[in-house]
């Protein structure tokens, strides 16, 4: 699961019900330079032995235990155990639904904007376009309506 861009650490919870997962590498995605990353997955998923290619220790395991036991702990496993708004199909920002959910540092698209990102999506023709297209999207920048 390396470079997967898995964002949030609610993401991973998921994984917790496969009980004989013992191995789990999730070097590379954003999930993994979070706060509490590794003592939050050592929790979520005991079963582990392996996170990102180094043994989960015994005292990991208590320090999740610890971080993460009685209200408090509830608490900051509520808060930091948010899960990314994933895309619904045929619902976007930029089709006017809510299927991604809005970024508060990201500006409002204008008509024009929008109308230049429909433009350029409907001229590619190959999935390395796409990707290259999605790749300036994610960056902030807009293509050109020409």
């Amino acid at each position: 699961m390396i470079n997967n861009q898995l964002q949030e650490l609610g993401d991973i919870d998921p994984l917790a019900g496969f009980k004989k997962l013992t191995t789990l590498a999730l070097m590379g995605n954003p999930v993994s330079t979070k706060k509490h990353y590794r003592l939050y997955v050592i929790h979520r998923i005991p079963s582990l032995r392996l996170l990102d290619f180094k043994k989960v220790k015994n005292r990991e395991r208590e320090e999740a235990q610890k971080l993460f036991s009685g209200e408090k702990g509830k608490r900051l496993e509520n808060e930091i155990g948010i899960k990314s708004k994933t895309f619904v199909p045929g619902v976007s920002e930029i089709n006017g639904g809510a299927g991604i959910q809005p970024n508060s540092q990201r500006k409002q698209l204008t008509t024009e904007e929008v109308q230049a990102i429909k433009q350029a999506i409907s001229k590619a023709t190959t999935l390395e376009e796409m990707e290259r297209l999605k790749l300036l999207l994610k960056q902030g920048h807009i293509p050109n309506s020409n």
